[in-house]
């Protein structure tokens, strides 16, 4: 089925609409012909004379990280708390952010193009949002237990910005997000099977840890993960309506579909994007089988616009999961939204009689994390943030092509806004449609992957691993052009 539709929002009336970050919807088929090329041929990586060097770097410049990474593994396992951490021959431990760099404990400073996986839109620590908070800290401290008046204020702006949203409860993370609305789903419905599109990131909860990254995977990382908890749960590869709408058949005649959860750019942030129009299709196709749509905007909240995705593709979702950007980058950042029917299933309180999916949180909905959200979303919407990322990311992807091209290199890069894809060795594109290729080429191309991650940071840039970038409002033009410098030393070592 060709899904290909117009590159422009599809506004909901013809009031005026809020500006979006994607300038342009790119050509789906073209990058995955392109990625499709990258997979088959053998892998290009970094010489290895050029490899040594770039591991000197971190022998003579990062001694303090080097010392730290040990005393963490001794008592940390694996030495890191989360995956984004993670850095390739160790981890980097990070001293002071502001704006667009980062500096580590040894003095060494990066253009950070991590962004703490994607909230900090606004820049690491902006100086707006700080003040605010030590206000509140002064007076009212971190949290109290009770109701505070941020919560009512960021509930209402984040009603006021995404579409589909009426009603909004903060949670601690997009994990606890994911996880209440698929119990919400599910005590709406009545229904209990849940399809996701492969491959996408939903969390850690346990029902989620399947098909993760690699679309077809099923259960490969469910350890520890008892099969009963995925029994219902589905995964269907992006794009394929075809094998989507059969899967909806032949619930209906086992009870029926609770909801269909989808990254709305394509799984892990676009990393296998999506067709213009296959938001739209899904919610026909959950209209006609009686499913609920669930939105995971963990990481397009905000960054694509103020609108979100579902803002930019004109879809409105039953359910929307926030997280990331939601408080700026400040902690506890998790929260669902949607239709007011729905949502009302999550109503708070004790001995109530009527019919609830049970939510929990001691610290959800705190002050800190409520006002960061607040000030944070005003100041994205007051500097038009979104939309300057990506310009920012346009600029950064024309950039990189350019680099690809002269050096004849056989990497694909693209962006949605202020998310740019480089690959360089494709593992996250392989497929267990072809899984014997998956099992011999999976490990040195992830391999890879982090040489080239370390390579970049050891030329100023932190990215997540090597292939995925964040734009925010602090990346200008000289930063965007003092970064395209360095990936071109980089790309020329392979």
């Amino acid at each position: 089925m060709n899904l290909s539709g117009a590159t422009t929002p599809m506004p909901y009336n013809n009031a005026p609409q809020p500006a979006y970050s994607i300038s342009e919807w790119p050509d789906t088929d073209d990058i995955y012909a392109r990625l499709a090329a990258l997979v088959k041929q053998p892998i290009r990586p970094i010489r290895r004379e050029n490899m040594e060097t770039v591991l000197e770097y971190f022998q003579q410049k990062c001694n303090r990280s080097r010392l730290l990474a040990q005393q963490a593994e001794r008592t940390i396992p694996g030495g890191i708390q989360h995956n984004l951490a993670f850095n390739y021959p160790f981890a980097l431990a990070m001293t002071a952010a502001n704006g667009a760099w980062l500096t580590d404990v040894d003095g060494n400073r990066y253009i950070d193009f991590l962004k703490a996986g994607g909230p900090t839109l606004l820049g690491s620590n902006d100086e707006t949002v700080r003040q605010q908070i030590h206000e509140l800290l002064d007076s009212c401290g971190p949290l109290t237990g009770l109701l505070h008046e941020y919560e009512v204020k960021l509930a209402e702006l984040v009603c006021q910005a995404m579409p589909a949203i009426e009603m909004f409860r903060m949670l601690g993370s997009g994990t606890e997000a994911v996880m209440a609305a698929i119990r919400l789903a599910r005590a709406y419905t009545g229904r209990n099977f849940v399809i996701k599109i492969g491959g996408a990131y939903h969390g850690w909860s346990d029902q989620m840890v399947y098909g993760m990254r690699i679309p077809g995977t099923g259960r490969r990382e469910a350890i520890g993960i008892p099969r009963a908890s995925t029994a219902h749960i589905q995964e269907r590869y992006p794009n394929d309506l075809n094998s989507l709408r059969r899967t909806l058949w032949l619930n209906r005649l086992r009870g029926g579909t609770a909801a269909i959860i989808v990254e709305p750019l394509g799984p892990e942030s676009g990393t296998r994007p999506v067709q213009r129009n296959f938001n739209n299709e899904l919610r026909k196709l959950c209209d006609e089988f009686g499913a609920l749509l669930i939105f995971d905007e963990v990481v397009t909240g905000f960054r694509i616009g103020m609108g979100g995705a579902q803002g930019y593709f004109g879809v409105k979702p039953d359910i929307t999961v926030l997280g990331k950007c939601l408080t700026g980058g400040y902690p506890m950042a998790g929260g669902i939204g949607g239709r007011r029917e729905v949502m009302m299933l999550l109503a708070g309180g004790i001995g109530t009689t009527s019919k609830r999916a049970f939510v929990g949180g001691t610290l959800s909905a705190n002050p800190l994390s409520c006002a960061a959200g607040y000030f944070a979303i005003q100041e994205m919407q007051r500097t038009n943030a979104a939309v300057k990322a990506g310009r920012a990311g346009d600029r950064l992807r024309k950039g990189l092509s350019e680099i690809i091209r002269r050096l004849g290199l056989p990497y694909v890069t693209y962006n949605l806004g202020p998310i740019v894809h480089l690959q360089t060795s494709g593992v996250m594109l392989m497929s267990m449609r072809n899984p014997l290729k998956v099992m011999r080429e999976a490990g040195p191309r992830k391999h890879m992957m982090e040489e080239m991650g370390a390579a970049f940071s050891a030329h100023g840039i932190i990215t997540i691993a090597g292939s995925r970038i964040y734009t925010g409002l602090a990346d200008t033009d000289a930063v965007i052009d003092d970064a395209l410098n360095r990936f071109e030393d980089v790309l020329k070592l392979v």
